[in-house]
């Protein structure tokens, strides 16, 4: 068994308080005023133990027993549903919610904080209450008041569960491409007909009902994306007083074997003539279900980060425990941390862990000024920042967070190959973070394609800016020049990018690279921003050893940004000159 998880509620506080200016900025938005950085704590201190408490003595038994399918019905790991039924009950699933819908009305911080502690506890658990929260925030973007009002406080309390169902065996990433369809009935509702596959928390045996929201085709859709439409398809339909009445249509055809993330059913759907209610537009279903994916791949890029952070949390314990081989003054045997080899896996969690959970802060603020300020002009600016980092958070987080995971079972030798030292969970259950919700090569393109040149440019260059500023400020310390350079690395990749549009080829080639160039500036960043909270150093609650962390990160891990670049600056042509027969 790993060690016992140590939620980071003190390090949260710390970048709240004294790093993100969380209070100054939650004062100035209309409903959060009295969410301030003592708050958090507390609530994430709540968190925190039901984390450790309830969720985490599930996780490994999960991952051992898996979900079945009997008879038809999806049956869930043991203790799944009792603890879902506790976690609402709690009203952890409404935190960040809407107070008109039943939620708590919180900063979204603190809800993306909660969603690490779950992730690292409990992956599979925490996807249930994610793609509810998603389906929510759909709902409320796009249905209509009839649909909001029976199906929306349910959703915001947990009270019902959500599903997104978009892939078909034909259509992935290429959404143009499914075939379910929806045929209008003479009462305003559809008859769903179709397949999904790799449905999350497509069922489950826990009581309540489950909103999907379907991707599919009108009788006289057009083909492509322009033709899709989204629908509301419960699997109970709701009866007079909004109880689950009737068993809607729709079955699960199989569960998917999968390499991880054990504990969650992940569901062939079978939607046989479902009844479901438009949601937004016609033809307008992807741009309505966008709303959910992007909350998603927010959620999903805190996966990557928590399960980073409970694998280093492990591989650190561990490593303090195992004696072997020999200290530099000869003595020994010693616990291996003495070994530098293994204190550079350990600090290259640290070095990306406590950064990126500070990226995720301030994203997620900027999040709530988008939805509150006061001012047309701040919100839209920072809708446009929560656009931009959507991508690199989701994929270099994942992609970072897997690399997290495998170190630390490194760092367990052979234990760790062994499923009941438990670190090798963590490898399989960060691997689908990297695939699902848009695979991380999708992320880079929406990034290069789209967000850099968005606005004509406009956020990226104010953004870059925002860097620019704190790196003129900012103390000695072997960070700031490497991330100066760093950051013209990042501007003339930048130009490259925009200088490309409608070059599918350059931009292709350059994408994942100039993604994780954006995130390893971006964390630089962070990483500048904490330093300069050094006067609060002293506090009791603050973690320590950031000046060391930081010159890890300056020495081992910002220089892949040259790597990055030189790769952008070899353009397409050692990608795409060799004959595709030849691959």
């Amino acid at each position: 068994m790993p060690a016992a998880y140590q939620p980071p509620v003190a390090a949260m506080r710390f970048l709240l308080e004294h790093v993100l200016d969380f209070d100054a900025q939650m004062a100035m938005l209309p409903g959060l005023e009295d969410v301030t950085s003592e708050l958090a704590e507390e609530v994430l201190a709540q968190a925190g133990r039901m984390c450790t408490e309830r969720l985490a003595p599930l996780n490994l038994p999960g991952d051992a027993a898996g979900t079945r399918l009997v008879d038809g019905e999806v049956v869930t790991a043991p203790g799944f549903a009792q603890a879902y039924a506790d976690y609402v009950d709690s009203g952890w699933p409404s935190l960040a919610g809407d107070p008109a819908y039943g939620g708590q009305g919180l900063s979204r911080a603190v809800q993306i904080m909660l969603d690490e502690m779950v992730s690292a506890v409990n992956v599979s658990f925490g996807l249930f209450p994610g793609l509810t929260r998603g389906a929510a925030e759909a709902l409320a973007a796009h249905g209509s008041e009839e649909l909001k009002s029976l199906y929306l406080e349910k959703l915001t309390t947990g009270e019902w569960c959500g599903a997104m169902a978009l892939t078909e065996a034909g259509a992935g990433t290429d959404l143009g491409l499914l075939r379910t369809r929806a045929d209008p009935r003479e009462d305003g509702s559809y008859s769903i007909i179709g397949t999904k596959i790799f449905i999350s928390s497509g069922d489950q045996d826990f009581g309540n009902n489950i909103v999907h929201l379907v991707l599919a085709r009108l009788p006289d859709a057009p083909a492509g994306v322009k033709g899709i439409s989204l629908f509301l398809v419960p699997k109970f339909l709701p009866s007079g007083n909004g109880t689950p009445g009737e068993r809607n249509a729709m079955s699960v055809g199989a569960l998917e074997h999968k390499m991880g993330i054990h504990a969650q059913p992940t569901c062939v759907m079978n939607y046989d003539g479902a009844t479901g209610w438009l949601v937004g537009e016609p033809g307008r279903g992807l741009n309505a279900m966008f709303t959910m994916m992007n909350a998603e791949r927010l959620f999903v890029g805190i996966q990557g980060l928590g399960l980073a952070d409970a694998a280093t949390q492990a591989a650190s314990s561990y490593a303090r425990e195992r004696l072997q081989g020999r200290a530099a003054d000869g003595h020994g045997p010693v616990p291996i941390i003495a070994h530098a080899d293994v204190r550079k896996m350990l600090l290259a969690g640290r070095a990306f862990i406590e950064p990126a959970r500070a990226l995720a802060a301030w994203t997620a603020i900027r999040m709530d000024v988008a939805d509150r300020h006061p001012d047309p002009q701040a919100r839209a600016a920072a809708h446009a920042d929560v656009a931009l980092l959507t991508p690199v958070i989701k994929a270099a987080f994942t992609d970072l967070g897997f690399e997290t995971t495998v170190l630390a079972q490194q760092v367990f030798g052979g234990h760790g190959y062994i499923r009941e030292a438990g670190i090798e969970q963590y490898v399989r259950d960060a691997r689908i973070t990297q695939i699902y919700e848009g695979t991380n090569g999708v992320q880079a393109m929406d990034l290069v394609a789209r967000k850099v040149t968005m606005e004509g440019g406009e956020p990226l260059r104010r953004y870059l800016a925002l860097i620019e500023a704190d790196i003129e400020h900012a103390a000695d310390h072997p960070l700031v020049p490497q991330l100066r350079d760093a950051l013209a690395l990042l501007a003339d990749a930048s130009s490259v990018i925009a200088a490309a549009e409608g070059d599918p080829d350059r931009l292709g080639a350059a994408a994942t690279e100039y993604l994780h160039l954006f995130a390893l500036v971006s964390l630089g960043w962070m990483w500048l921003r904490i330093l300069a909270a050094a006067p609060a150093l002293g506090d009791t609650r603050t973690p320590r050893g950031h000046a060391a962390l930081a010159r890890y990160f300056a020495a081992y891990l910002l220089p892949r940004a040259g790597l990055h670049a030189a790769r952008i600056a070899a353009g397409p042509g050692p990608v795409m000159e060799l004959d595709e027969e030849l691959l």
